[in-house]
C-alpha cells in the first residue's frame, strides 16, 4: 500500500510542479501565478521533489 501511496504523491507533485513551471513562465493564463518568476523556480523545484518521490517509490515496490 505505502507503494502506491509513494508513486501517487510523486507523481501528483512532478505534474504540479510542471503546471506551476509553465504559469511562471506565462505560458498558461487566467491564474494569479501567470508571469510570476517565483513560480518558474518552485516549480521545478517540486517536480524534482516529485521525481525523486517516484524513484523511491518504484525502489520500494521492486523489493517486494
Amino acid at each position: 500500500m505505502r507503494g502506491w501511496l509513494t508513486l501517487t504523491l510523486g507523481l501528483l507533485a512532478v505534474v504540479i510542479g510542471a503546471v506551476w513551471t509553465v504559469q511562471g513562465l506565462g505560458y498558461v493564463s487566467g491564474s494569479a501565478m501567470t508571469d510570476e518568476r517565483i513560480w518558474a523556480v518552485i516549480g521545478p523545484i517540486v517536480a524534482l521533489v516529485g521525481l525523486v518521490v517516484l524513484w523511491l517509490g518504484l525502489r520500494s515496490r521492486r523489493r517486494l
